[in-house]
């Protein structure tokens, strides 16, 4: 097959950097109306920037089996595009060999160039990176557990999330919890009153955006409008690249007239009432919100999600109870669940949901990052 000239969309990242590391690459063609080859591996323990460049390589040689004349290749590596393109010099070791590998692979077309993108503009090549990404932990998990029989399978296939059988690519939600407030502090209900982070939650804003950056493969930030979640979800975004979107319904329970008020003096205010509400989530707060309520327009902003950025990963800040909301519709749990999750600040979660109506649980209230 003979095409005169293709797209290369390229990319790899690591967890941990270095860490389990994998790359994506897919070839179009030029109008991107028809995808002619993709690839994705997991390649082991390595850097961003080595996933990156071996991104790139398997992209150049899909192209180059397709005997592309003229590659326009578009990745959000800013250090691979400026030292292909010959801007920046290669000065790590590890970086040099790959580098000499591109350029000659890149030296069998007639015309070759080098296009920065964002990485929400990435997705496709991102989501395989990601996919590869996951098959190397898995590989990196079971050679901590011993389990060496299944490692060369699982190098090659990205983990599933069970025995479930689901198809499809998930969307992943990365449930982030925000940061510190003095509410927080004086453990009061803190609902639709608007604090602002303290100076700890800030810290724990700021170290959560560099886990995020680190980690990478993220297309999107949705956040709460509330300042506590907008803050924090504004500092990851910003050391992501990434814009950020807002959404009303991840906003938190209306507690009503026990908003601001501690656990004990809701319950002497309203003795009756306060232990209906804790074992039954349809009874409302005092001029407030029902935990059904919350499940409902939750599952709206889960919907949304889904819909605009399906079959990738999404920073998702909000608040204690729509996190656990989302937890759950993930188990398929019942109502009792949100009574026996606990989700310190900035911690992260993660749920995934499938095209064909599956979902899984990732993750529950990770927060070594903040350490």
């Amino acid at each position: 097959m003979t095409v005169l000239k293709v797209i290369v969309e390229a990319d790899g990242g690591s967890r941990g950097n270095p860490g389990p590391a994998g790359y994506g690459s897919v070839v179009w063609t030029a109008d991107r109306s028809t995808m002619l080859a993709e690839s994705k591996q997991a390649i082991g323990h390595a850097t961003n920037n080595v996933a990156e460049y071996r991104g790139l390589i398997a992209g150049l040689e899909e192209a180059a089996k397709l005997n592309a004349a003229e590659v326009a290749v578009v990745m959000d590596s800013k250090l691979v595009v400026e030292q292909m393109s010959g801007r920046w010099k290669v000065k790590h070791p590890d970086l040099a060999e790959l580098h000499a590998q591109a350029r000659a692979l890149a030296s069998r077309f007639e015309q070759i160039d080098y296009t920065w993108i964002p990485r929400a503009q990435n997705s496709y090549a991102d989501r395989l990176a990601n996919e590869a990404m996951d098959a190397a932990a898995a590989v990196e998990e079971q050679a901590e557990n011993g389990n060496s029989a299944t490692t060369a399978q699982a190098s090659e296939t990205p983990s599933p999330p069970g025995w479930t059988g689901a198809r499809g690519t998930a969307t992943r939600l990365l449930l982030l919890r925000h940061g510190q407030t003095e509410l927080s502090v004086q453990r009061r209900y803190s609902g639709r009153g608007n604090p602002g982070l303290t100076e700890l939650g800030w810290r724990q804003a700021d170290a959560a955006a560099r886990y995020f950056a680190q980690r990478g493969g993220i297309s999107a930030v949705v956040a709460s409008p509330l300042q506590r979640c907008y803050d924090t979800a504004a500092t990851a975004a910003k050391a992501l690249g990434l814009d950020l979107t807002v959404d009303d319904d991840l906003i938190e329970t209306d507690f009503g007239g026990w908003e601001g008020l501690t656990f004990a003096e809701a319950a002497e205010r309203d003795p009756e009432l306060h232990r209906r509400w804790l074992r039954d989530t349809s009874t409302e707060p005092p001029g407030g919100e029902s935990f059904d309520h919350v499940n409902q327009r939750v599952c709206r902003a889960r919907d949304r999600i889904v819909a605009e950025y399906g079959g990738t990963t999404v920073l998702v800040v909000s608040h204690v109870t729509p996190i656990k909301m989302l937890l759950r519709q993930a188990l398929d749990a019942g109502p009792g669940i949100l009574y026996r999750l606990h989700l310190d600040l900035a911690s992260l979660s993660i749920a995934e949901f499938y095209p064909d109506g599956a979902s899984s649980v990732r993750l529950v209230n990770q927060t070594g990052y903040l350490s």
